[in-house]
């Protein structure tokens, strides 16, 4: 498994913010970041910049998670739509939202450096664990294509690029990718598609009824995967590392759990995560485990052959 990190010194500098006002730190990143990209794209200012500087705290979305008590749960989602959640046990809903800010200011600061740059180099270094060198410069296969959206992204961040591929993980998952490569759709029409795609209602509502569809198939299945989703998105989050993929299968879940709900209700949908496991302490491992599993994402793209 290939994961981007700096464990060591992400415990002394997660020590060091403790110290300050993190959620204030982190809307005035956004802020700065948000007025930079419009004043470069508009060439100089004009005014404009006072509407990003309005529209941040919108763009940065605090949730908490439903609890009857502690510990609380707290996710903060970014502009580009990465998601983070509180690492330590939190007895207060305040203090998982700082903690949530805490790791999301950490992983935003991280990015920015040179090093989190998608570059030729780390391109190299990212294709050789996962083929050889023919099998990246030929883009019918499917570490050719991994190689040809790499190369799209050249200069970007891996958090942009971690943000993209999200899309793909779950078309993954919800079987959607196999689905097409059934319908005769080529691998480079839907991935010139989906890789301009955002995640909205629409997408998640689709596969949804996908496993809505499954479940009528075959009961209890989606209250099973629920569990299994439920139990990921406790153990990413434990570790510090980015949550969309693991939040959003959560949530397509619980979306489709809710349809089922109004049909029938089988004992096997009342099973939830139990309460001690949410006390379990993980590793610290604060990164954003960008490309953390190259193979799945191979997987992910050799579906569509």
């Amino acid at each position: 498994m290939f994961i981007i990190g700096f464990n060591t010194v992400s415990h002394h500098f997660y020590m060091h913010v403790c110290a300050v006002n993190v959620v204030a730190m982190l809307h005035n990143f956004w802020e700065q970041k948000q007025m930079t990209l419009l004043n470069s794209s508009c060439g100089v200012s004009d005014g404009s910049g006072e509407d990003a500087a309005s529209q941040t705290e919108s763009l940065l979305l605090y949730e908490s998670a439903p609890s009857p008590g502690p510990p609380y749960i707290y996710y903060v989602t970014l502009p580009g739509g990465s998601c983070f959640g509180n690492y330590k046990v939190c007895d207060t809903l305040a203090e998982a939202r700082r903690d949530a800010a805490r790791v999301a200011l950490m992983n935003s600061l991280v990015n920015e450096l040179p090093c989190r740059r998608i570059n030729p180099q780390f391109i190299t270094q990212s294709l050789q664990q996962a083929a050889s060198d023919n099998d990246a410069c030929d883009p019918s296969t499917s570490i050719g294509t991994y190689c040809l959206l790499l190369h799209s992204y050249i200069g970007r961040t891996m958090l942009e690029f971690q943000e993209m591929m999200t899309v793909f993980q779950l078309l993954h998952w919800n079987g959607t990718l196999k689905g097409l490569r059934e319908s005769q759709c080529s691998r480079q029409s839907v991935i010139a598609y989906y890789s301009q795609q955002r995640l909205d209602e629409y997408m998640r509502s689709s596969m949804a009824l996908d496993w809505l569809g499954r479940e009528q198939s075959s009961p209890g299945q989606l209250g099973e995967e629920l569990q299994v989703a439920q139990r990921e998105l406790v153990l990413a989050r434990r570790q510090g590392i980015e949550l969309r993929f693991y939040k959003e299968k959560t949530e397509i879940l619980s979306l489709a759990l809710s349809q089922a709900y109004i049909h029938h209700t089988p004992a096997a949908f009342s099973q939830t995560l139990s309460h001690p496991y949410e006390q379990e302490q993980l590793p610290f491992l604060y990164t954003e485990q960008l490309i953390s599993d190259l193979h799945l994402k191979h997987c992910m793209l050799y579906s569509l052959e």
